[in-house]
């Protein structure tokens, strides 16, 4: 019982950081309404600004700008925290102003994306600004003198000194949300906006303020813990928020001390589950720990009620609008013909960014049922095409079941991952059900692409994939000595082709109206007999069968693939350029695989602007944010409506005026 207590003690620090994020959680929620997928990356950014001063320079976040204003040597201890600490104010009031402001009123799926390109544009510049040293350390801030207790047992004194501080803090915001001017007014918008406008309170500055406050107290206990861990980009966007959220929902994103405790306890736990992996050889060895916030957050949905507490502001902007899905011969002959030709006309470099885009295509068409057509949002979408193609895999090598019948069966194992996990969706949506699927994601990504109990030994290069075979043709992009194989091309346009028309049968079908009811209102979709369970479940379904065949599409181009293939930050990006073309019709889905991440649209712009491919994920995420706040209809929307402004302006200007009247003098 000794070593247990040992590693309960250990896990105090990482539950101190997991308890703090939570805060955070909470401050920015009960300020502004807004559940900040992007807190992780905000605190990460400034952490790392205070390890880039002690090694003598300050890292300026703007793409063209210097990479860095070099001082003469380690500034010291106080002014890298002052700094740092002045940088995630100023970030939080920006990030507030800029992003979150304009979305006061919006859906939760906007709220959703806003944050999601957030956290793709802070990742991005950390990836861009610390390249050479991305795994940084920290020297040691707090005692790290090793205590005693119970007499035998010794661990790091420096765990103990942060969980003091975050309960310290916990003490002062709890207090001060309690008896202070500035906390009961939070306290007051949050339940009626309108009432604390007529009392004379200005709920945008007080959601500004709270903005500030969380992003201040998430970056000061990352930075006192950083000597504790190893700087890295993932352990901050996801290892520690994903609990924090678990933990934010024990609390209701309201109480502090149920979500401080929470947090604490993950962190203890999760350091136990370490001590056990290794202890007992029938207890799970991959994903426990991950898997652990899942179950939390399930509990909590489960507990505490289906939704997050209301606050008092109404919505007053809609989803955006699902158009009518109309195919006529130039849709569908121009795209076909121009992918046709650049295959076979352009280079291998060309060709590979044709491919992306198909393959983006496929994934973005998966969003464009579960999200555009359901209203259901997903964070874990990636999730269910790692789960198809790994199934291929072993279907495939271990079994030899042949082509079509592999992709197809693999396809239908994540349509059963994606109910599975689309379950609570029949109690939540928005930014709940976003929740879930992002810490499902994470625990399937743990526990199945990890482990070689279902996916195999992947040590050697990857789990294999042989190449497709229909009627004696190979299909795949490399045969012997040829690569870039443009029958492999032609092999992804007729699959993304096939899933086009699929979608848009979907969406003139008679199930497809029925999708659209429960989207808009699901109370009213039940009055008139619609199932609104049996419907929910089967849009996740048939999201996850397009996403899993995506999935068999990435494992066929690349032949062999491992859990970075189809990671959570790859869901995140699918999302985001999904939304960013128009997340409602299938011109949207393809749009959105013409700007994806190494699609064509960037291949060309990396062609004519040189290094511009650098940035591209976080062009992506700036262009998601812009797109989330000023047309919620993406790129094909805002296209559509140009289209419709011009038709309707030549109708008005082509139809005959109206007779003048004479009136009686």
């Amino acid at each position: 019982m000794t070593d247990y207590f040992f590693y309960v003690v250990l896990g105090l620090g990482a539950g101190a950081i997991i308890a703090s994020f939570a805060t955070g959680l909470l401050l920015t929620y009960q300020g502004s309404g807004v559940v900040n997928f992007a807190y992780g990356a905000m605190a990460m950014w400034s952490t790392y600004v205070y390890a880039d001063l002690r090694n003598g320079a300050y890292p300026f976040p703007i793409p063209g700008l210097p990479g860095r204003y070099h001082f003469n040597g380690d500034v010291g201890f106080r002014w890298a925290l002052a700094l740092s600490l002045l940088t995630s104010a100023l970030l939080g009031l920006v990030v507030y102003l800029l992003v979150f402001r304009p979305l006061r009123r919006a859906p939760a799926l906007a709220k959703v994306v806003a944050s999601v390109g957030l956290l793709i544009v802070l990742t991005t510049l950390v990836e861009r600004r610390f390249v050479d040293n991305i795994t940084m350390r920290v020297g040691a801030i707090l005692p790290r003198e090793p205590v005693t207790i119970r007499g035998s047992l010794t661990v790091p004194r420096d765990g103990l000194w942060l969980a003091a501080i975050v309960m310290a803090i916990t003490a002062v915001l709890w207090a001060a949300y309690r008896y202070t001017r500035v906390g009961l007014a939070t306290r007051a918008a949050a339940e009626s906006e309108k009432g604390a406008v007529l009392m004379g309170l200005s709920p945008e500055l007080l959601a500004g303020l709270n903005w500030v406050l969380a992003t201040v107290v998430g970056t000061f206990v990352a930075i006192l813990a950083a000597p504790m861990i190893q700087l890295n980009p993932s352990i901050f966007t996801f290892g520690y928020l994903i609990p924090a959220l678990g933990a934010a929902l024990i609390g209701k994103f309201r109480f502090f001390w149920p979500t401080v405790f929470t947090g604490m306890a993950i962190g203890m736990v999760q350091s136990v589950f370490t001590k056990l992996q290794n202890d007992l050889s029938w207890f799970p060895k991959y994903g426990a720990r991950e898997g652990l916030p899942f179950v939390v957050i399930i509990i909590a949905m489960a507990l505490l009620g289906e939704r997050l507490p209301e606050r008092g502001s109404a919505d007053t902007w809609k989803l955006p609008a699902v158009p009518q899905a109309r195919v006529t011969p130039i849709s569908v002959l121009v795209p076909l013909v121009a992918a046709v030709g650049g295959l076979f006309l352009l280079g291998p470099l060309w060709r590979g960014a044709i491919m992306t885009t198909l393959i983006a295509i496929v994934l973005a068409l998966a969003l464009v049922v579960l999200t555009g057509f359901g209203g259901q949002t997903s964070l874990a979408q990636m999730a269910f095409a790692g789960v198809a193609g790994f199934g291929l895999s072993k279907l495939a090598m271990s079994w030899h079941v042949p082509f079509p019948i592999a992709p197809i069966l693999a396809a239908l194992i994540a349509a059963t991952f994606g109910v599975l996990l689309g379950l609570p969706a029949l109690r939540v949506r928005g930014t709940n059900l976003a929740i879930i699927t992002l810490a499902g994601g994470v625990a399937i990504s743990e526990f199945v692409f990890k482990n070689p109990t279902f996916v195999g030994d992947i040590g050697t290069g990857g789990a294999k994939i042989p190449n497709p075979k229909f009627a004696g043709i190979d299909l795949g992009l490399v045969l012997g000595s040829k690569s870039s194989r443009p029958v492999f091309g032609v092999f992804l346009i007729v699959i993304t082709f096939a899933l086009a028309m699929m979608v848009v049968n979907i969406r003139r079908s008679a199930t497809g109206r029925r999708i659209l009811a429960i989207r808009s209102n699901e109370r009213a979709a039940a009055s008139i007999g619609i199932n609104v369970a049996s419907g929910k479940l089967l849009v996740f379904a048939l999201s996850s069968f397009i996403a899993g065949v995506g999935g068999c599409l990435i494992a066929y181009r690349f032949g062999s693939i491992s859990d970075v293939s189809y990671g959570t930050v790859a869901s995140l990006t699918a999302l985001a350029f999904a939304y960013l073309g128009g997340i409602t019709s299938v011109s949207g889905a393809v749009t959105a695989g013409i700007v994806a991440s190494s699609g064509v649209a960037f291949f060309a712009s990396s062609r004519l602007f040189g290094s511009m491919g650098r940035w591209e994920a976080l062009i992506g995420g700036v262009l998601l944010i812009v797109t989330a706040i000023k047309n919620p209809e993406g790129i094909a929307g805002a296209i559509r409506g140009i289209a419709e402004r011009a038709r309707l302006k030549r109708t008005l200007g082509e139809s005959p005026q109206p007779a003048a009247v004479l009136e009686p003098a």
